[in-house]
């Protein structure tokens, strides 16, 4: 396990906060249990931090009739929607929710071209609301394998997420289980699959990204 590089700032930031937290405790408070519980404070949050920005080792699961799960999570739903956004058709919505435990880091689920990008500013409604697609912060990403056989991946800020960041660029050739982005403190991550994708999972199940396969082509 890795740190991920977008930690680097935050993770810092956070330490050196701490550490004047601390040494103003030492300063103005005489009373060692009052110091003590400070730095054991100072210290599970500092590990809480750490956590958000790790990056496991995996087993990728490449499979080019695969289509592999983006992130870390729980499936929160899996419906019919209409998507307005890029392809103006019927798709296959399937919702991963990301808890402040899971691992934040988004994969591509397949490989090919990215056809489309765009960054929304926006709410930062609970990640679990149905809303929360649409109206809160988010980019939104298509990549085209084939013109049958293209996704929208779509990455939401939640409550306590305020940054998204997301390394694709229009044009560009990705492979499959290559690093999309993070999600900094989490939130959630939809797809948009074709009707006609066979489905592997189910609502309520908890996947890994880069191990979890979401669908199969048809």
């Amino acid at each position: 396990m890795k740190i991920h590089k977008e930690g680097n700032k935050v993770i810092r930031n956070f330490l050196l906060f701490l550490l004047g937290i601390n040494l103003l405790v030492l300063l103005i408070n005489t009373d060692k249990h009052v110091a003590w519980s400070v730095s054991t404070v100072s210290l599970l949050i500092m590990l809480l931090v750490i956590r958000f920005f790790r990056v496991p080792n995996r087993n990728l699961l490449m499979d080019e009739n695969s289509i592999l799960c983006p992130a870390d999570g729980k499936i929160v739903a899996i419906e019919e929607t209409s998507e307005d956004e890029y392809f103006k058709d019927k798709r296959i919505q399937i919702s991963i929710f990301m808890s402040i435990w899971n691992v934040h880091v988004n994969w591509h689920p397949i490989g090919g071209n990215i056809k489309y990008f765009k960054y929304h500013p926006g709410k930062y409604l609970l990640a679990k609301h149905p809303k929360s697609s649409l109206e809160n912060e988010r980019t939104s990403i298509v990549i085209e394998k084939t013109k049958e056989q293209a996704i929208m991946v779509r990455q939401i800020a939640g409550a306590v997420a305020r940054r998204i960041v997301t390394y694709a660029n229009i044009d560009n050739t990705i492979k499959q289980a290559e690093q999309l982005g993070i999600i900094k403190f989490g939130s959630r991550v939809d797809v948009f699959l074709p009707l006609n994708t066979k489905l592997n999972i189910k609502l309520k199940d908890k996947v890994k990204a880069q191990e979890s396969v979401l669908g199969f082509w048809k």
